[in-house]
């Protein structure tokens, strides 16, 4: 029988069989990778030592856990930007770093990096993969290339300017519900609550052209939208659950799945319809029918989109495109205008200012709406939303995956495969990038204040070639409702001051309440 001399391994003769030489080879592999990993960690953390670091719990938790999702994680946040002034490194764990980075100078070479050299980091992200599949948001190398450069005409102003009208409905149904509410004098409102609805029926309506009137009854679409944004809030607290296998034997999972699904569905439908319709037409007939109605809505422009080879884009890529425009627009603006309702509820003097910039816009116009080229006249109010999402970014926090080393302006350099955490809060709340920077001062953005600063001093949609594609879209609803607003309410503070609450998108813990007041007649 053939033998197999293993005696220079201290092994002694075997008979032939390939398990013992392979299961070697295994070891020795799985050795080699642990020994490659030591030695990454360990050469990383001599290069990382020119960065300064705030104490850790020990070393081996280092800072897990020491900034949490809460007001005092976010003034924590705000003492590291204060100490450490342009970047500090960060210990999950013992062998885990992340370069937290607060100044522009810094932030510049990691979100210019082409998007190949510095892409999202997909720890927490990967969690929204089953709902919202490969759109912009999560897409990544020439795939994301490819949908930017398809996606970026639909939001161009000639589209955007029909949606105007879908703003100014929106908001009247909202206002029309407060003064319902407020028949007495005044009442208490939850703005997230409102607002959120107010957002999401908004955009249901421009990007599939569909009315479910959720802010007058429940809709299952919009209450399957809320529970997936809440249960991936919930997921991304409870560590061991990032595993997809652990996670979808959960209650939570599995409502989660049944979310998903019915989501996907109503979009597929709405996908299919527009498909068949459009054979029947054609696409100059089913163009100058959408241009009666004044209003092509996103599904229309992802469905005629072509790139210069004449490709369309696939139904399951038109589906990961709406869901995630549906997801990203709703929470994020809805976040900015109920902190900016906050904001100038705390300064009446403020308020009074954009109440009267708007009365002096509007006239006696009826009907009372904001068309396009009525924003370009609300230069105050624009500034008060500004200097709103300064002091509080919808967004707080984006992160980055460095595949190769980048430089900092300083020479310092950040090693490949550490992942550098941009704190949008904490560069709007640096001292050294803005002097007092807990002060809501609007004048702040008055051009010839801004002139010297630098871009990168605000970001609150990113910025680089990954920035927020629907930046135009945000500001322009906006601008809409918080002219209404101020034009037909009178916004005051709570007796509660409210705890800032970081999830996906900047909360306040328990709602963001205020009072709101019916100043004349509203909408009908």
């Amino acid at each position: 029988m053939l033998q197999l001399s293993l005696s220079w391994l201290g092994l002694g003769p075997l008979a032939a069989s390939p398990w013992p030489l392979l299961l070697l080879l295994g070891a020795s592999w799985l050795l080699a990778r642990v020994l490659a990993w030591i030695y990454t960690i360990y050469d990383n953390s001599g290069r990382l030592r020119c960065f300064p670091q705030p104490p850790k719990r020990n070393w081996f938790w280092g800072h897990l856990g020491m900034i949490r999702s809460s007001e005092e994680g976010l003034l924590y946040e705000q003492g590291l930007a204060s100490t450490y002034g342009d970047v500090c490194c960060w210990w999950v764990g013992p062998s885990y770093a992340v370069i937290r980075i607060f100044h522009p100078a810094y932030i510049k070479p990691v979100l210019f990096a082409p998007a190949a050299v510095a892409p999202k980091d997909m720890v927490f992200y990967s969690s929204l993969k089953p709902w919202l599949g490969d759109g912009l948001l999560l897409s990544a190398g020439d795939k994301w290339s490819h949908h930017r450069r398809l996606l970026t005409p639909a939001f161009h102003f000639n589209i955007l300017k029909p949606y105007m009208k879908i703003f100014n409905d929106s908001v009247n149904i909202m206002h029309a519900k407060w003064k319902r509410l407020a028949s007495g004098g005044s009442t208490r409102l939850d703005m997230f609550e409102h607002i959120s609805l107010m957002t999401l029926d908004s955009l249901q309506k421009c990007v599939f052209s569909f009315d479910s009137k959720c802010q007058e009854r429940p809709s299952e679409y919009i209450a399957a939208i809320l529970e997936l944004s809440a249960l991936v809030t919930k997921r991304h607290h409870q560590l061991f659950l990032y595993i997809d296998f652990l996670y979808y034997l959960t209650s939570d999972g599995q409502r989660f799945r049944q979310a998903c699904r019915l989501v996907h569905d109503f979009t597929d439908a709405v996908i299919q319809e527009r498909r068949r319709t459009l054979p029947d037409q054609g696409v100059e007939d089913f163009l100058k029918a959408k241009a009666k109605t004044k209003t092509l809505d996103f599904i229309d422009v992802l469905l005629l989109t072509k790139d210069e080879d004449g490709k369309e884009l696939s139904d399951e890529d038109i589906r990961a495109e709406a869901d995630t425009f549906m997801f990203e627009g709703h929470d994020t603006t809805a976040s900015g205008l109920s902190w900016v309702l906050y904001n100038l509820a705390r300064h009446p003097e403020y308020q009074e200012r954009c109440r009267q910039e708007v009365q002096q816009l509007l006239g006696d116009r009826e009907p009372q709406e904001i068309e396009w080229d009525d924003l370009a006249q609300l230069p105050f109010l624009t500034m008060c939303i500004k200097e709103s999402l300064r002091l509080h970014p919808p967004v707080t926090t984006i992160s980055r995956c460095c595949t190769q080393d980048i430089k900092l302006p300083d020479g310092r350099v950040i090693p490949k495969g550490v992942t550098c955490l941009i704190s949008i809060f904490g560069t709007h709340h640096n001292p050294a990038v803005w002097p007092d920077p807990e002060v809501y001062n609007p004048f702040r953005f008055d051009p010839e204040n801004s002139k010297d600063r630098s871009p990168l001093a605000f970001i609150p949609f990113s910025a680089g070639p990954r920035n927020c594609i629907g930046q135009t879209f945000a500001m322009a609803e906006m601008r809409v409702v918080l002219a209404l607003t101020l034009l037909r309410f009178r916004v005051l503070c709570d007796q509660a001051e409210p705890r800032r609450k970081p999830e996906l998108i900047l909360r306040a813990e328990g709602g963001l309440w205020l009072r709101v007041e019916p100043l004349g007649a509203g909408p009908q």
